[in-house]
């Protein structure tokens, strides 16, 4: 019986941690929800994530982009341009975006004593 527990629970805890290395850290759902709302040049999109270092925000950019949750496109331009645009597999992430949303909120009413389920 222990052993299935162990294996019903690895069952879950592998996929999550998988989950979590991709979108895991301070900045990159970030950056997936303000280039899903439209910010899609790397200026911009910095302006619109305060204390976000050109540093990381580059990092995590190509981190994005290795998994296939973004596309760089460079534009042959005078000046060159860039512009950074979800993948159509970025959208998957819609639903956990808007449940950790509606998490949030609820969370945040708890701690500031909001919310009648104390």
């Amino acid at each position: 019986m222990l052993d299935k527990q162990h294996t019903d629970c690895h069952k879950v805890i592998i996929p999550v941690r998988d989950a979590l290395d991709v979108i895991s850290g301070k900045w990159k759902l970030p950056i997936i929800i303000a280039i899903g709302r439209g910010h899609k040049r790397f200026r911009d999109i910095e302006r619109s994530i305060p204390k976000i270092t050109s540093k990381v925000l580059s990092k995590e950019l190509k981190d994005l982009e290795t998994h296939k949750l973004l596309k760089r496109t460079v534009y042959d331009s005078q000046p060159v341009s860039v512009e950074y645009t979800l993948t159509p597999y970025a959208s998957t992430l819609n639903t956990v975006i808007v449940a950790l949303q509606n998490w949030g909120t609820q969370h945040r009413k708890k701690m500031l004593g909001k919310s009648s389920e104390d």
